[in-house]
């Protein structure tokens, strides 16, 4: 496990509380503004380089860094707790600071990483499939690790890694339920054609054949009925035209 702790230090300069005015001048001169607060302490209005910022929220330990903060008389340990950007150009707009007491517990957020191949991917054609990606812990700020390897290379179909598999020692408490699971391998999940909608459209095919014939059939038997009509009505008339003749 690596260490979050880092011997960066970082300056700051004190600022008065002002006006989204204000915090736009203190962007444009090339800062940020941010707030120190913690160790019962009042809080403190400062301006740090985002430069310096970002790399820490790069850094591999992320925002769980801690580093030293001289603002002013002010100084100690500190560590970002949260952090504002704009949404279109991805500028540092806010950052929250909080100081750091290293003989006291803190509650953290700490990544997990996946490490190794699973058998149960590579052998068994399954997939790895990662449930949680950090979980929450309590320990004194040294002890911080800078995340945590869940080791997968056992893994294989069904089983499952849990919090309590992350390699930890007595320094370290998980806050997260112990039997939260954070990887297993699973089955491919299968593409499922709209087989119903194929039903009802084949059913409609196999239909429309049997109406045309219906229809074809009635139209036959009005047409038979129609010359059947016709030949008794002049019958008809062939029988009244021979009476007449023999009349004369």
């Amino acid at each position: 496990m690596t260490t979050a702790t880092s011997e960066k230090n970082v300056d700051a300069k004190p600022r008065k509380s002002g006006t989204k005015n204000d915090a736009r001048r203190i962007r444009k001169s090339g800062l940020v503004p941010a707030v120190l607060y913690g160790a019962g302490l009042e809080p403190l209005n400062i301006s740090v380089d985002p430069k310096q910022m970002k790399r820490i929220l790069t850094s591999e330990a992320g925002h769980n860094t801690i580093f030293d903060l001289a603002a002013g008389g002010d100084s100690g340990k500190a560590m970002i707790v949260d952090w504002q950007y704009e949404p279109v150009k991805g500028a540092l707009l806010h950052v929250d600071l909080k100081r750091i007491a290293m003989d006291k517990l803190l509650r953290v957020s700490v990544p997990v990483v996946l490490k190794g191949e699973a058998p149960g991917v590579k052998l068994q054609g399954g997939i790895l499939e990662q449930m949680v990606r950090e979980v929450e812990i309590e320990c004194l700020p040294a002890d911080i690790p800078g995340r945590l390897e869940a080791d997968v290379s056992k893994l294989e179909f069904g089983q499952t890694v849990r919090v309590v598999d992350l390699p930890h020692n007595d320094k370290i408490k998980f806050i997260t339920d112990a039997n939260q699971a954070i990887a297993h391998v699973t089955a491919v999940k299968e593409v499922v054609e709209a087989a119903p909608v194929e039903g009802v459209e084949a059913a409609a095919a196999a239909a429309e054949p049997e109406v045309i014939k219906k229809g074809k059939q009635e139209t036959e038997g009005e047409a038979a009925a129609s010359d059947k009509g016709d030949k008794v009505e002049k019958a008809e008339k062939s029988e009244k035209s021979e009476k007449s003749e023999k009349k004369k």
